[in-house]
């Protein structure tokens, strides 16, 4: 089981299977939304995923036609993305996840638009935009 939960502890969850996909995102809106060089996430099926907090502090925005975001309206905190071209998995941030749970290899995203003041210092695929 995976566990995570917000900065404030208003809005928790868990995962009950595995992470199927683990990216680094570059783009301008992971960038800004977490306010750092790039976002991860943990790409889960929906049906493995449960809040088990009340949801009264989940807010979501649509970033893009094609994209919704969701965070804590209390912190700030990012929760998740849902993308419609992935209508049936979740891209749970990985900075509100506890622990380190096993996952795929890692790859980079969106690397054509990353921050010019950010190197990438590993080994992970890179795609200039979606694989």
């Amino acid at each position: 089981m995976i566990k995570g939960k917000c900065e404030c502890g208003k809005v928790t969850f868990e995962i009950d299977g595995e992470i199927e996909d683990f990216s680094h995102c570059h783009c301008s809106q992971c960038r800004r939304m977490h306010g750092a060089a790039f976002g991860t996430f943990a790409g889960v099926k929906i049906e493995n995923f449960k809040y088990t907090s009340d949801t009264d502090t989940v807010t979501a925005y649509e970033s893009a036609p094609s994209n919704k975001r969701y965070f804590c309206n209390v912190c700030g905190s990012n929760i998740l993305g849902h993308l419609i071209s992935d209508p049936e998995r979740y891209y749970v941030a990985m900075g509100v996840i506890d622990g380190n749970p096993e996952h795929p290899q890692e790859y980079h995203i969106w690397v054509g638009s990353k921050a010019p003041w950010y190197t990438i210092h590993d080994d992970a695929p890179q795609y200039a935009e979606e694989p």
